[in-house]
């Protein structure tokens, strides 16, 4: 809840599996909010929502093997290698150490595995957070604001990684304040205003979040 209002309200939203959705809105208007609900960090107060087949009503901790959620933290222990930080995560989901080291290079991150998380720059560790979400190959990417504090080698990589999503087998919804940049990565964008969706297209069924409500 955003003080005694519904942090989302009436959203209405549907995705085709393999689509890549960006969701464009002001701050505070709940592009957060609706990525976390449908990474089931948050709680429905009111409606249905059903993410890959899971009723978020019913479980939604069910959803969380199936996705990946990048966000502004990255929850990795400063402690830790990069390398450690990214198997120590997908052997959580019974994903191999392969995974974790062919993710690694995937985000170009194979020359820096043994720095320790404490010692990376911002970016860095944006890229850390990319590894770990590809390294649990989930079938729906949510990624949150993910170009910022990349530099230009880091967003090359990150819209490498958008664009594939759909031929490997990946539906993603990206929200982003840098629509120059997002835009041509989408195949459709939908307006988020005050805990609302407007969508000029609404056709989608694999993230249906209809007429959902969730407190921040």
């Amino acid at each position: 809840m955003l003080g005694r209002f519904p942090a989302l309200a009436g959203a209405d939203l549907d995705v085709e599996p393999g689509e890549i959705v960006l969701l464009a809105g002001a701050n505070g208007a709940g592009k957060t909010t609706l990525l976390r609900l449908c990474a089931g960090l948050l709680p429905l107060r009111s409606g249905h929502a059903e993410v890959l087949g899971v009723d978020l009503a019913v479980d939604r901790r069910a959803i969380r093997r199936s996705l990946a959620l990048v966000g502004h933290e990255t929850f990795c222990y400063d402690d830790l290698t990069v390398r450690e930080n990214v198997r120590f995560a997908t052997r959580a989901v019974a994903r191999s150490t392969a995974d974790a080291d062919a993710a690694l290079e995937r985000v170009g991150l194979e020359r820096s595995a043994r720095v320790t998380h404490g010692r990376l720059s911002q970016g860095q560790r944006r890229r850390v957070a990319l590894a770990i979400a590809l390294a649990r190959d989930p079938r729906l990417l949510l990624l949150d604001e993910p170009h910022a504090g990349l530099d230009e080698q880091g967003r090359t990589i990150l819209d490498g990684v958008v664009r594939a999503a759909p031929a490997e087998g990946r539906t993603v919804l990206l929200a982003s304040h840098e629509l120059h940049r997002a835009r041509p990565l989408a195949t459709r964008e939908v307006q988020i205003s005050a805990g609302q969706v407007h969508d000029p297209a609404a056709t989608l069924r694999a993230v249906p979040s209809r007429r959902a409500e969730a407190s921040a």
